[in-house]
């Protein structure tokens, strides 16, 4: 599609902020208006938008897809979205260590430890560990609490949520990345840990490197979108 354009600004109006392509406003593709609640969100949209050449390539709005997700899909179906992520709490993959005696144990211990101790003393929580796969139940109360959270959560950190937790396998993980101020390459480090474990024993594959790196840039991504989101 060629561009259609010329000038790209933000306005704000009384339901939030909102992309101006030659003054006209956006919609998602499910027709909803595109209003976002931060301007800072807004001007990273319209650089998207500015950035495109003649012709408009569709694979680099990923903050605008983003944005339709969570207007689209989440923000009409908050119930749905946070019943999707509490599974990610039930099997937290910080909560599933290797056998005591196996180096990767320590490992596990050195770099899991202190994000895991970390979100239990944010969400007054308590996760409980095992090592080997056999699941073990979180503590009820551990679950409610941390749906409680979730569902004081808008539909825009939602959406970064669903990502972070599905590219970490773990809720814990998720929900310190859209902290203010979140260390996001020790928690991606934390995510990872096991991919990188294993590169380290049976070598690096440039394919599985390649992978990786897209997980990491979405990874980084989906909090960036939860912190331009975030009001000030």
């Amino acid at each position: 599609m060629k561009r259609f354009y010329k000038s790209v600004t933000v306005a704000e109006d009384e339901a939030g902020w909102r992309v101006l392509l030659d003054g006209r406003s956006i919609k998602t593709p499910g027709g909803v208006p595109q209003r976002v609640p931060t301007r800072a969100l807004a001007e990273a949209l319209a650089q998207e938008w500015e950035a495109q050449g003649e012709t408009i390539d569709a694979s680099a709005f990923p903050l605008r897809d983003l944005t339709d997700y969570a207007l689209d899909a989440i923000a009409g179906g908050r119930e749905d979205a946070v019943a999707g992520l509490l599974p990610y709490a039930e099997t937290d993959t910080l909560c599933y260590r290797a056998d005591p005696d196996e180096p990767l144990h320590r490992r596990q211990i050195e770099i899991w430890e202190p994000v895991l101790t970390r979100a239990e003393e944010r969400f007054s929580v308590r996760f409980s560990r095992v090592s080997g796969i056999v699941h073990k139940p979180q503590p009820p109360e551990t679950l409610a609490t941390l749906r409680t959270e979730l569902e004081a959560l808008g539909p825009f950190p939602l959406a970064a949520l669903r990502m972070l937790a599905s590219l970490s396998a773990s809720l814990s993980i998720a929900l310190l990345a859209i902290e203010p101020g979140a260390d996001i390459p020790a928690l991606w480090r934390a995510a990872s840990l096991e991919e990188e474990w294993q590169a380290e024993l049976w070598g690096r594959d440039a394919e599985a490197e390649d992978r990786r790196k897209e997980r990491l840039e979405a990874f980084t991504l989906a909090a960036r979108f939860a912190s331009l989101a975030c009001p000030a």
